[in-house]
């Protein structure tokens, strides 16, 4: 098992990664959350806020990392991997063929999300959803669901106190029946994971995954 936290659902192992990605060894697939490349274009085109326009560069560096690390076979990209339609087909050239080459020569599935609802021909397929016996993946978590699943969209995030000072990471969030992934984008907010909107998704004895290093494992209960 590469380096982790490992998760258990429905007969699977995952592991959620320090970088935000989450690793399913077993079917060499790889599944990342809400991207959102071209925010910092997006967000200028539309009048609001100017921030340096690196955060695609910084993201799809971290992403080639754990491709070149993992060699998946699969790559799920869970949806809002474009902050919008348009930030997708006016990707810089240098992103857009580093993403065309991540894609070649493996299954690279681009699930839609409420931000990019339709995926740019940008190298591997597009689709609502996915199954991959036995787990489903979807942009956002389906509380009516009876497969057990993948998802992103919330961002969840969590404060934890570090000697004299608090933290905020992204973070996993999981119990028995799904997996909540953390936004893996540069420039991305972020829900906290105790906020209602997660607190009914998950069941009870749900855990949160810290991103980063280092990458620890703590019950939910015990950050709210």
């Amino acid at each position: 098992m590469m380096p982790g936290q490992p998760i258990a659902l429905a007969g699977t192992v995952l592991a959620a990664r320090p970088s935000g990605a989450l690793w399913w060894e077993a079917a060499r697939l790889l599944c990342v959350a809400d991207l959102h490349l071209g925010k910092s274009e997006r967000l200028a085109r539309r009048g609001g806020t100017l921030l340096p326009p690196y955060e695609t560069v910084e993201t799809l560096e971290r992403l080639a990392a754990e491709v070149a690390l993992l060699r998946p076979e699969t790559v799920v990209c869970l949806g809002d991997s474009f902050d919008d339609s348009a930030a997708g087909a006016g990707l810089e050239a240098g992103a857009a063929a580093g993403l065309r080459a991540m894609a070649a020569g493996r299954d690279w599935l681009w699930l839609a999300g409420n931000h990019d609802p339709a995926a740019p021909a940008l190298g591997g397929r597009a689709a609502a959803e996915a199954f991959f016996a036995p787990l489903a993946f979807r942009h956002q978590a389906d509380a009516g669901t009876a497969s057990p699943e993948i998802s992103g969209h919330y961002h969840p995030k969590v404060r934890i106190s570090v000697k004299t000072r608090s933290v905020s990471r992204p973070c996993f969030l999981y119990d028995g029946h799904r997996v909540i992934l953390p936004a893996f984008g540069a420039y991305t907010g972020g829900l906290h994971a105790d906020s209602p909107a997660l607190a009914r998704l998950l069941g009870a004895g749900a855990r949160a995954v810290v991103t980063g290093d280092p990458c620890v494992t703590l019950p939910l209960a015990a950050l709210a």
